[in-house]
């Protein structure tokens, strides 16, 4: 199974223009609100048509703008989940699913068909019901068993879980993970949560401005985000501009430090940057990259504390601080029995190195 993306598609003040593939797997788009995520699913499926382009899925050209191929929907063998699930109010389970099947199969088909996907994802004895009868769930799955019952070679997830409050997006993404296992083709998963894209997908491409700005496997992605905009995407809160002031020393120019490493780096870093739960506490300041640090103030959270520092004195105000670190709240207990400054170390395994 595999997909084939290069396209363009213009609207007002804005530009979609991606290239890329996907195989049999689940295919991570991970981007603010209007940054082209939902537009190329609707262009993969048909919905909206690319100003230049080609669509190829499992060797089948679905978009050509040179060859003036644009397959219909119906004939593209998409599954699409939609934001807000899009099921229709007046009709029940049974009939929203077999709403996207094709009126040429037979009746005795379309009810084994429907059957299945009712059985297969656990909806028995709500065929009768109506949307406003069902879960926030249950809703979902029968969104799910649409996109699904058409037999697709594809299937586009288009930020499933926005609308859902915490704890029912944890439980709904287990859920769509189990259910996802027996469908054997490629599927596109479309979110701005990082969390969501971590958990769900392998390989995540990362868009911006209607642009590809950083692809990859998911470990690698957020481990060493190759650009400014993926690093802050993934939620590194710590970053500074950098200027390279040896063969192995940084100067880390917005928080007023230099950081060793114990190798040596290339000429053209411009930014480092680490995460806010890396940073640690050291005994010694006498350990590379140990500072001291000045706590401005805290924030609580429920089970943490994010702490912030600064690096030199005098303090102006809460807007005066270099650095945040994530901590919980046990931890803080420990570490504010500690005399002030804090020696904070930065461990250069963990520092992010943008170009």
């Amino acid at each position: 199974m595999s997909l084939d993306v290069n396209i363009i598609k213009r609207l007002p003040g804005f530009e979609l223009r991606v290239d890329f593939k996907a195989d049999n797997d689940i295919l991570g788009f991970l981007g603010a609100s209007g940054s082209g995520k939902s537009m190329t699913l609707r262009c993969i499926a048909g919905i909206e048509t690319p100003d230049s382009g080609k669509i190829v899925l499992n060797g089948r050209v679905l978009f050509d703008s040179e060859n003036k191929i644009n397959v219909r929907i119906r004939e593209r063998k998409v599954g699409f989940l939609f934001q807000n699930y899009a099921l229709f109010p007046n009709m029940t389970v049974e009939q929203n699913i077999a709403f996207g099947l094709i009126k040429s199969i037979s009746k005795v088909e379309k009810e084994h068909k429907i059957k299945k996907k009712i059985v297969d994802l656990q909806l028995t004895g709500m065929e009768k019901r109506y949307p406003y009868q069902l879960s926030g769930g249950q809703q979902q799955r029968v969104a799910l068993a649409r996109a699904l019952v058409v037999d697709p070679e594809i299937l586009l997830l288009d930020e499933p879980f926005s609308a859902l409050d915490e704890h029912l997006r944890n439980s709904m993404i287990i859920q769509l993970m189990e259910d996802l296992r027996s469908f054997k083709g490629t599927s596109v998963f479309v979110t701005h949560n990082m969390e969501e894209a971590y958990q769900i997908c392998n390989n995540i491409i990362i868009i911006e401005g209607g642009c590809i700005d950083a692809r990859g496997h998911k470990d690698a992605i957020f481990n060493n985000p190759p650009t400014l905009y993926s690093a802050k995407l993934t939620g590194c809160k710590n970053i500074s501009k950098a200027r390279k002031i040896g063969p192995n020393i940084i100067e880390a120019i917005d928080w007023g430090c230099k950081i060793t490493f114990n190798y040596e780096l290339e000429d053209d870093i411009t930014y480092l940057g680490i995460r806010a739960h890396y940073l640690e506490l050291s005994g010694d300041d006498k350990v590379t990259n140990t500072f001291n640090c000045w706590v401005v103030f805290t924030s609580e959270a429920l089970f943490r504390i994010k702490v912030y520092l600064k690096f030199t004195r005098p303090i102006v105000d809460e807007k005066d601080y270099h650095v945040m670190w994530d901590i919980s709240k046990e931890e803080w207990d420990l570490v504010k029995q500690n005399p002030f400054p804090l020696k904070i170390r930065i461990n250069t395994e963990k520092v992010i190195q943008i170009k």
